[in-house]
């Protein structure tokens, strides 16, 4: 999985994939592209026109008017030359900078933010969603009740270089195949040796054995 050097499109894959599968939200947004097939006409359109293309990716009446919103934020301040609809400049800026500009937009928070740094450019942020949350509080990554931006702060914090992308995919992962929120199958589990959270599901303790931050990237 390589960066794919998409900025805005990133922002609005984001924005679609809330409380929805993954398959929802790329018809969503196929549907969108389709109908309207640049930024700017998704920025101009009716709002119906909008929500209607985007419907199959539930919620639909409030992802189009935030969807907008940020479109529309972009354009008034734009920073690449010629003025047009773009965050190409993201890919060269200071990530400080540019996070805190995406942190600026309407409806854009950490996690945002950090998908789009990270999986339009490659640059060193991790995503922290529910699932990478809850695999990294039961491993005693995180702290458990922290806020997102601590959890964000953190996880970074603790990232190999250079292995932002490859932790983050096999957190979630993990989080969605085995680590499940209500019952997860510790023993399938690859990381049950170096759990501390095991015995709370029933696994009996084991030695714990290297980093493991450097294990699941391994």
């Amino acid at each position: 999985m390589r960066p794919h050097g998409h900025p805005i499109a990133e922002l609005v894959l984001t924005v679609l994939s809330q409380s929805t599968n993954d398959r929802n939200r790329d018809v969503a947004y196929l549907r969108l592209r389709e109908r309207l097939p640049s930024w700017q006409e998704v920025m101009g359109a009716p709002a119906a026109a909008v929500e209607e293309a985007i419907r199959p990716g539930g919620i639909s009446r409030v992802k189009s008017v935030r969807i907008q919103a940020i479109l529309e934020a972009i354009a008034a301040q734009p920073r690449d030359p010629g003025g047009e609809l773009s965050l190409d400049w993201l890919a060269s800026a200071p990530i400080e900078q540019g996070r805190d500009y995406l942190l600026s937009l309407p409806g854009v928070g950490r996690k945002t933010a950090a998908c789009v740094l990270l999986f339009a450019y490659g640059l060193r942020d991790v995503p922290v969603d529910t699932h990478v949350s809850r695999v990294g509080t039961r491993l005693g990554l995180l702290r458990a009740g922290a806020p997102f931006e601590e959890l964000h702060d953190e996880m970074l914090a603790l990232t190999p270089p250079g292995k932002e992308l490859e932790l983050h995919v096999n957190l979630l992962r993990h989080g969605r195949r085995t680590c499940h929120a209500r019952s997860p199958a510790c023993s399938q589990c690859a990381l049950a040796r170096m759990c501390p959270s095991r015995n709370l599901f029933g696994v009996q303790p084991s030695q714990p054995r290297g980093r493991t931050a450097n294990a699941i990237t391994a």
